[in-house]
């Protein structure tokens, strides 16, 4: 590995040079294991540790197959996946191992006694199988989570209608959060030149799925002048959604947990914002029962911040606790679309709301292969900024993952995997001078200082 990491940082090392260099035989990855899996039973969601499930192991270089390409990790990130497959909920990922190793012989690979995690990544491509030919030896590049076989007609159109269609590092091995992952060819995508690789790792899997969500036909279909309502603007997929609202002529709604959440909305450009914590929106009585009132306070603060208009679209990840009110908050003709429940998924709204108004919910995964290619494309021409707040070390992934769970970080958080210190990978200084105040938006001022990037 010292071997592969030298020639990437070198300035001198050519393509040929890193297609001539042997690969290790094992290689350091962030994993889960299959006998560890009931480690957590009975135990509330909150109180499951990352810490205690995510293991930094050595594990051997997987076999390379046709169309599948082997990058030396640079840098990762850490995203609700990752958490959720570190906790064993909804169900442990081995299930989803298990089912693709079954499907066809060179699947066999992914069913195994451990799990290595991840879906993001910023690399430098090693290897290349049979049939590949779009990419190189010593391209760099970010790779997007969706893996597809395409073998059915139904994933032709979308491929996210794949029947085989998975997200690689969930419900495949071999992930991001390690130094060599194995992805498919058509996952690549260039790196933005103008980002370090910890930077470059952080809108992959967040950034695409806000574009499909919120952009895509296959979304909202957002257009100029659109009333966007969006739950946890600052977060790690709000934050992408909230600046896709700006870029495209929306208006986004920003709704926030805290003043120091709001103040990062206000510094990408946003002008509505609720704050839920000041503001005390309570949308459930109790457990069971779901408070009607405190939907219509909340509609009546969204036409108080957009001119007495109500919401075009929502764009809803939380859930179980906010569900019912966005449905209810949607204009007349709007849409619901979502991504997620972070905060459960049984999810309870007043249909009449839904039928009576004719409202729309649209379910959105992730992004097929078109749509990540144009969410990363907005990133490298400097129109969409990472929105990294925080970079661990590999060693400690398992911290990290536990941030995430607890809700202690702002944005995305990164991972340095084969890079030795954050700061790296920049190729165009001049694109960077002009947007480094957005690319250090969520990090604190002392980090910000020291992440002006270099060449290596």
């Amino acid at each position: 590995m010292n071997e592969i990491l030298g020639a990437v940082l070198s300035e001198d090392a050519t393509p040929a040079d890193l297609a001539a260099l042997p690969l290790p035989g094992s290689y350091r990855a962030i994993t889960v294991h299959k006998d560890e899996t009931e480690m957590f039973a009975g135990m509330e969601t909150r109180d499951k540790d990352p810490r205690k499930s995510l293991h930094l192991d050595e594990v051997p270089v997987p076999e390379l197959g046709p169309g599948e390409a082997l990058v030396a990790v640079m840098a990762s990130s850490v995203n609700y996946n990752s958490v959720w497959t570190s906790i064993f909920e909804p169900l442990s990922t081995f299930g989803f191992l298990e089912r693709y190793g079954r499907t066809n012989e060179l699947a066999k690979r992914h069913d195994l006694p451990y799990h290595i995690i991840g879906s993001d990544l910023a690399g430098v491509v090693l290897r290349t199988g049979p049939g590949v030919n779009a990419w190189k030896p010593g391209d760099e590049v970010v790779a997007h989570c969706l893996s597809v076989e395409l073998e059915s007609s139904d994933g032709h159109n979308d491929t996210m209608l794949d029947p085989e269609q998975r997200i690689w590092g969930f419900e495949t091995n071999f992930g991001g959060l390690a130094e060599i992952a194995l992805v498919k060819s058509n996952q690549l995508m260039p790196k933005p030149r103008h980002l370090t690789w910890e930077e470059a790792a952080a809108p992959g899997l967040v950034n695409s799925t806000a574009y499909r969500q919120l952009v895509s036909r296959n979304g909202a279909g957002m257009k100029q002048g659109d009333n966007v309502l969006i739950w946890g603007a600052s977060g790690g997929l709000g934050s992408y959604a909230t600046q896709l609202a700006l870029a495209g002529g929306a208006f986004p709604v920003c709704v926030v947990s805290s003043e120091q959440k709001a103040a990062v909305c206000r510094e990408m450009g946003a002008e509505a914002i609720i704050d839920r914590g000041a503001e005390d929106y309570r949308f459930w009585k109790d457990e069971n029962t779901q408070d009607p009132r405190e939907w219509k306070r909340f509609g009546k603060r969204i036409r108080e911040l957009t001119g007495g208009e109500d919401v075009d679209i929502v764009f809803e990840h939380p859930g179980r606790e906010t569900f019912g009110a966005s449905v209810f908050v949607a204009r007349k003709g709007g849409t619901i679309v979502t991504c997620a429940s972070t905060s459960g998924y049984r999810h309870e709204y007043d249909n009449r709301y839904l039928w009576m108004s004719l409202k729309r919910i649209i379910g959105s995964h992730f992004a097929n292969y078109r749509e990540a290619w144009e969410a990363n494309r907005l990133v490298a021409k400097g129109k969409i900024h990472p929105t990294l707040s925080k970079t661990y070390s590999l060693e400690d992934t398992g911290q990290a993952a536990y941030d995430v769970h607890r809700n202690l970080h702002q944005g995305k958080v990164g991972v340095l995997c084969l890079a030795p210190r954050e700061g790296l990978g920049v190729r165009d200084e001049e694109l960077r001078a002009r947007h480094i105040d957005a690319i250090n938006r969520f990090r604190p001022p002392t980090t910000a200082a020291s992440s002006k990037g270099t060449t290596s």
